[in-house]
């Protein structure tokens, strides 16, 4: 048989080239097809979601009557009322408002900064104009309950049903935008391809009043669940939660695994490097003022006054709007960290482990080792994602309540009177209530509200030693069956005096609780070392 003549260097090279051409068109339509696939699972979610709650509510044959929800006006509501009439700047007769100055130069800018010329500085229950639309938090029907509105948008200022902004501690930033003209205070986001990116609930939980008071629990769905009301009404309704997907990378997780303690799987750890799949949720808060007030155990005028003084009066509405339950706090929020099937989470018959975990910069993000936040916070992640692989459920929780919500200036004043003293354990809270007046406002009271919307109802292994947390969580009906301590060999030298002070105070440990005496004898590096004038030569400016 003849042999076939030797193709040229030109024609292999021809064939190869149609061939990676052929190969990119297929990657291409495979991105295109991804893409597709993902925005149909999304819509798929979305709808999902909107299906079971409203199915849940067709199966929920009560009603919640006015009897559980009695407060239908700032005369009603406990401890109000006297607020209201001692405040004489604050009358019942009208709107307050502030009228533009003649001569004020026009906006020149197509964006407007203002719905009104007139500044509203606060407005009053049966007031001309003012119609919110209902609100029964926790009713099991979405219709019933009603949308979470609080936008100023001109077509919902005076529907509102919430005191206060979205965004949190954000809120600032986007009147600031509004204020320079980039950004128009009528703006409506457009949310095409928004929608979770995993689907949750409906949970028994999220139609208890008492069990979710400080997010929203329909606050993922908002937009999809209320599209009929937006329509009709013409009003402004948001998220307070998203849902999304993405990879972690942390430089210990790749130490983790070259040191056995992780192991790739290609679906949660993918990676030789430590890289994790993870479904995370941000929420930010919304407050339904009767149920935060109950947990603390004061009554809602108490709340509402202490709320409103202590932010220098900025939310007068507070006091005037009796019959508004709902306030979006000027706050940050949180973020759940998922690893694993979230279905998992609320999966009774899968085990779940858990860290509940509060914001320090200096430490979870720029590696201070005066504390032992990002070591229990890496020490979480593996174990999260270790009981996920195992078949069950991994979740961290990361809560914005910077320096024990004492804020990091705080943090940092408390820092140097420790540092310029003795810094020892035996001394370590009282630094801080000398600066702060308290030494700890994280007030975890509110914190397992998020385990109730997440389905979850017990915790096998909770991944912290806080007593504080803990508490919270049994007290809200949760069972926790084992604490799981820091391990020794984690703990920073320079952390001892803060993890000791905190055992000895009442932190779980497996370990040995000091004594007055050796909590005494534990003491902190001091600052010679890092002294960088002297590091360099020179002999500190005498001040």
């Amino acid at each position: 048989m003849a042999s076939l003549p030797a193709a040229s260097n030109s024609e292999i090279f021809t064939l190869l080239s149609q061939m990676q051409n052929t190969l990119q068109t297929i990657q291409q339509d495979y991105m295109q097809l991804s893409a597709a696939v993902d925005t149909i699972n999304g819509r798929v979610n979305i709808l999902s979601g909107v299906k079971q709650v409203r199915a849940a509510a067709e199966d929920h044959d009560r009603t919640i009557d006015k009897a559980a929800h009695p407060y239908s006006s700032a005369r009603d509501t406990p401890g109000l009322q006297s607020i209201i009439s001692n405040q004489g700047s604050l009358s019942l007769e009208g709107e307050k408002t502030y009228v533009a100055p003649e001569g004020a130069s026009p906006m020149t800018s197509a964006r407007r900064t203002s719905t009104t010329s007139r500044i509203i500085l606060t407005t009053y229950p049966g007031q001309s104009g003012i119609d919110p639309l209902a609100m029964i938090w926790g009713h099991k029907d979405p219709m019933q309950r009603g949308p979470v509105v609080v936008s100023r948008n001109r077509n919902t200022i005076r529907r509102r049903n919430a005191i206060g902004a979205h965004g949190g501690s954000y809120s600032i930033y986007h009147a600031l935008a509004v204020a320079s003209k980039d950004l128009d205070v009528d703006h409506r986001p457009d949310f095409t391809n928004t929608e979770p990116a995993a689907d949750i609930g409906p949970f028994p939980q999220w139609a208890d009043a008492s069990k979710i008071v400080s997010m929203d629990p329909l606050g993922h769905l908002s937009p999809w669940l209320f599209t009929d009301i937006i329509r009709t009404e013409n009003v402004d309704i948001r998220p307070t939660i998203a849902i999304t997907k993405a990879h972690m990378k942390l430089p210990e997780l790749e130490q983790s695994v070259g040191r056995g303690r992780l192991v790739p799987d290609g679906k949660i750890c993918l990676n030789e490097s430590g890289e994790l799949a993870v479904t995370k949720f941000a929420v930010e808060p919304v407050w339904y003022l009767p149920g935060v007030a109950a947990r603390f155990g004061i009554d809602e005028g108490t709340l509402r006054r202490s709320l409103f003084e202590n932010t220098g009066g900025s939310f007068p509405e507070l006091i005037t709007r009796g019959d508004i339950k709902l306030f979006l706090p000027p706050i940050g929020g949180l973020t759940v960290y998922c690893f694993g099937d979230p279905a998992k989470m609320s999966d009774p018959t899968s085990r779940l482990a858990l860290r509940v975990h509060d914001e320090c910069n200096g430490s979870d993000v720029f590696g201070s080792d005066i504390c032992t936040c990002r070591p229990y916070l890496i020490f979480g992640v593996e174990e999260a994602v270790k009981e996920a692989q195992n078949g069950g459920s991994g979740v961290v929780i990361y809560f914005r309540k910077e320096g024990r919500a004492l804020g990091e200036v705080t943090k940092y004043l408390v820092y140097n009177a420790r540092k310029r003293g003795t810094d020892r354990a035996s001394e370590y809270f009282k630094r801080t209530e000398n600066i702060a007046g308290v030494k700890d406002m994280r007030f975890q009271a509110l914190m397992p509200d998020i385990l109730h919307w997440l389905g979850i109802t017990k915790i096998d292994r909770m991944l912290s030693m806080s007593n504080m947390k803990h508490d919270a969580i049994v007290e809200q009906g949760i069972p926790i069956f084992e604490r799981v301590p820091i391990p020794d060999e984690l703990i920073p030298e320079d952390s001892r005096v803060e993890i000791d002070a905190k055992i000895h105070a009442g932190y779980f440990t497996t370990g040995k609780v000091l004594n007055i005496a050796e909590l005494s004898a534990v003491q902190g590096r001091p600052w010679d070392d890092v002294d960088v004038s002297k590091a360099h030569g020179r002999a500190p400016i005498d001040v």
